[in-house]
């Protein structure tokens, strides 16, 4: 396959609905789609992916999604439309294998066996039915019934669901009814409504898909995208830095100056489709027994690393940029995979390889650091994002560079690449996209990063709660030699041991409303976990190893993030504030992991 020869697919604006801004509020109607698209290069053949589109505007369905831009203080209600049926309205089947022995949405299972796990007396085929979605803002602070909540997915409406199936899962009928009440909008068969409040700092959140048990598969197909929060005192004024981004009603070929980068790895068949492995034997090489022999899912893969490096939904992209300061707003939307990000001047430099040129940090999940922070490198874990700065002044017109991975082709555990790890293939998944200077068309005005001043913030407060939670491995009962069977989050005893609990668990965090709390995630796996925490943007405050002094949070850690990186026998402290009252979900978000277990609901007043 060639590499550079796609130019970079930089997202244009999602479109509003029909009547824009009503009563002080954005408007969307955006569905979810299957159609196919060029992922590979011209003349390969294109493949058959899913995603997110305005329903009005066809030429809208990308993979990933167009880009809803929001502004601080502005709501934004979407009503989120599960359109995966075939033209004649019959439900289309997923486009992957779909593991049913896992803890999932279970439709077949009806109104009394949905979001379980299903018995089996032997080992089943993938489930073919209809498919589950339900949409989650990643990063904003919402209520519960517009958090994408895991168990409030939907069924589409289509003609031919089976019967005795659940249309929908077990929270839908609740938030349903306490969305109604909030916003007085109805949900739909088929659909679900949000609102999003935008009470945030100006931020890089993104969407995806949050089903249960069926989150790596329905990410994995395309369902994705980037939500940009801009304005409001957190933000900083126009001209400051690199832009313009994509506007409503640009021209083709127009010249963007900050670009948001979805970085994701897949595999893909000859014939252009999705490869997703169809067993546990492309993890391990287990080829069973399992049902009703063994408790390993037959199906499900502890992790996944593709072969293939995507960025904006094109392998290996091209990006021609001018000598001059560019914003690129940084998002890892891997399953599994960490990336560590350097430029570079030849794609097949050793490894680890000599920067070329330096990132300069500005933001992270939660808004603007305190200060930039130069780096040679950026390590970002599953669903982080990086706000970062690249200055390519000092690049003569024609220089060729390259964005490279030098992360592992496995699970990251930490340490340093060439060192602890291997990094990434350099010929395939240790290349990422190729930006090739040329003339500069208009002076560039924009504040150098050593000279920003950015928007300071309060730190959160003193905290009333300590908690001590857990990350645990658990191989089988049955062949205790084959493992993982699944990844858990806990609590700890009192001697310090890990309590593993499952989804269906009694909730065991349950801050009170308002209440400000320090979370210590011990991690007694092997792997580096992204924890992720919904509802809230909380703050990093230190690790510690066993047995070592007490780190503090790296600079680029400083500012509000969503997702943090928990290393291996050691305690990763984090700290936020809980000031909205529902029930919500903290997992770890590489997603093969969240979607056997490593989730757990937790509860706000």
């Amino acid at each position: 396959m060639d590499k550079y020869v796609t130019p970079l697919v930089v997202p244009p604006v999602m479109p509003r609905a029909g009547g824009g801004v009503v009563d002080h509020i954005d408007h969307y109607v955006i569905g979810v789609r299957q159609f196919q698209q060029q992922v590979l290069p011209s003349g390969l053949p294109a493949t058959t992916v899913w995603g997110y589109g305005s329903t009005s505007h066809p030429r809208s369905f990308h993979y990933p999604a167009f880009t809803v831009e929001a502004r601080a203080g502005t709501p934004v209600r979407v009503r989120w439309k599960n359109q995966l049926l075939d033209r004649k309205g019959r439900y289309l089947p997923h486009l992957l294998p779909v593991d049913p022995t896992l803890h999932w949405a279970n439709p077949p299972g009806g109104t009394s066996a949905r979001d379980s796990r299903p018995g089996f007396r032997s080992t089943p085929g993938p489930y073919a039915g209809p498919v589950p979605v339900v949409t989650h803002l990643h990063g904003g602070r919402n209520s519960e019934e517009s958090d994408g909540y895991t168990e409030a997915w939907y069924l589409p409406g289509a003609l031919d669901l089976p019967a005795g199936y659940a249309e929908v899962g077990s929270f839908y009928e609740e938030f349903k009814e306490k969305f109604e009440d909030r916003f007085g909008d109805a949900w739909g068969r088929g659909d679900a409504v949000f609102q999003y409040a935008n009470a945030d700092r100006a931020s890089t959140f993104w969407f995806h898909d949050h089903a249960l048990g069926v989150t790596r598969l329905n990410v994995y197909a395309g369902l994705a995208g980037f939500y940009l929060l801009r304005g409001g005192p957190a933000d900083l004024p126009a001209g400051v830095l690199p832009g313009p981004a994509p506007r409503p009603g640009d021209p083709p070929g127009w010249k963007y100056y900050e670009i948001p980068l979805a970085i994701q790895d897949r595999s893909f068949h000859v014939d252009g489709s999705l490869f997703y492995p169809a067993g546990r034997s492309a993890f391990d090489g287990f080829r069973g027994p399992y049902i009703p022999d063994s408790d390993i899912p037959p199906i499900w893969n502890p992790e996944f690393f593709g072969n293939t490096m995507v960025t904006n939904g094109s392998t290996w992209p091209v990006l021609r940029v001018e000598p001059r300061r560019y914003r690129f707003r940084l998002l890892n939307g891997c399953n599994s995979r960490y990336l560590i990000l350097k430029i570079v001047t030849h794609p097949l430099a050793n490894r680890p390889a000599t920067p070329a040129l330096p990132f300069c940090q500005i933001g992270s999940e939660g808004g603007f650091l305190p200060a930039p922070v130069q780096r040679d490198q950026v390590l970002i874990a599953p669903a982080e994002r990086a706000d970062v700065i690249v200055d390519f002044a000092s690049a003569p017109v024609g220089t060729e560079l390259y964005l490279i991975n030098e992360g592992p082709d496995k699970a990251f555990q930490g340490g340093k690449a060439g060192t602890d790890y291997s990094p990434a293939d350099p010929v395939t998944t240790g290349q990422i996209m190729k930006l090739v200077i040329e003339a500069l068309t208009s002076p560039d005005t924009t504040v150098p990063p050593s000279q920003l001043s950015l928007p300071s913030f309060e730190p959160l407060g003193k905290a009333s709660r300590v908690r001590r939670l857990s990350l645990s491995e658990q191989k089988s009962a049955s062949l205790p030699k084959v493992g993982p069977r699944q990844m858990l989050l806990g609590t700890l005893d009192r001697n310090g041991a890990p309590v593993p609990m499952r989804w269906d668990d009694p909730v065991t965090e349950n801050p009170a409303l308002g209440a400000t709390e320090i979370w210590e995630i011990h991690n007694f796996t092997k792997d580096a976990h992204p924890i992720h925490v919904h509802e809230v943007q909380f703050q990093v405050l230190d690790r510690q190893q066993a047995g070592h002094a007490t780190r503090p949070a790296e600079p680029w850690e400083k500012g509000f993030k969503d997702t943090a990186v928990a290393y291996p026998g050691a305690v990763t402290r984090l700290k936020a504030t809980f000031d909205r009252a529902g029930r919500y979900v903290w997992h770890c978000h590489m997603l093969e992991h969240e979607d056997n277990e490593m989730m757990r609901p937790y509860t706000v007043g």
